[in-house]
C-alpha cells in the first residue's frame, strides 16, 4: 500500500518522468509504474508528506510543510469527494477523477505549482477521462 497526499493524486496523472532531483524520479517513476501496472494498489490518503515527500531532495527549502501545498492537497481531495485516512485502489481514485475532475480543474487548484506551466497535469487528466490509464513512462 503507498501513502499518497492529497495533490499527489493529480502529479501523478501529469508525471512524465520529470522531477527535483534523480532519487526523487526513480521513486516517483517506481510508484507511478506500479499503480500503472497494477492499478488494484491499495493508497491511503495522507496529511502531509508521504512517500514521495521522503525524497524531496535536502536543499533548504522543503516545500512540502509549506501551508500552500497542504492547502492544494485539501483542494484536490474535497474535489475527489475524498478524506485523510481512507484506502482506495488507484482504480477507484481513477474513478472518482472521471466522475468530478476536469482537465480545467488542475488550472483552478494547482495554480500554483510550478509543474504546472508545462500542461502535462490536464493531459493526464484527459487521458484518465478517455480511460487510457496512466501514462507510460520511460
Amino acid at each position: 500500500m503507498f501513502k499518497l497526499r492529497g495533490h499527489h493524486l493529480f502529479c501523478l496523472l501529469g508525471y512524465r518522468g520529470m522531477g527535483y532531483s534523480p532519487e526523487y524520479v526513480e521513486n516517483m517513476t517506481k510508484l507511478h509504474q506500479t499503480l500503472r501496472q497494477n492499478p488494484k494498489t491499495w493508497v491511503q490518503l495522507v496529511e502531509g508528506p508521504d512517500q514521495l515527500c521522503e525524497k524531496y531532495p535536502n536543499t533548504g527549502d522543503y516545500h512540502c510543510e509549506e501551508n500552500k501545498i497542504y492547502e492544494r492537497d485539501s483542494a484536490i481531495l474535497k474535489k475527489l469527494k475524498l478524506e485523510i485516512g481512507q484506502i482506495f485502489t488507484w482504480e477507484d481514485i481513477e474513478s472518482r477523477i472521471i466522475k468530478y475532475i476536469h482537465p480545467s480543474d488542475i488550472k483552478t487548484v494547482c495554480g500554483t505549482c510550478s509543474w504546472r506551466l508545462y500542461g502535462v497535469c490536464e493531459e493526464g487528466v484527459q487521458e484518465i477521462l478517455e480511460g487510457k490509464g496512466l501514462r507510460e513512462v520511460n
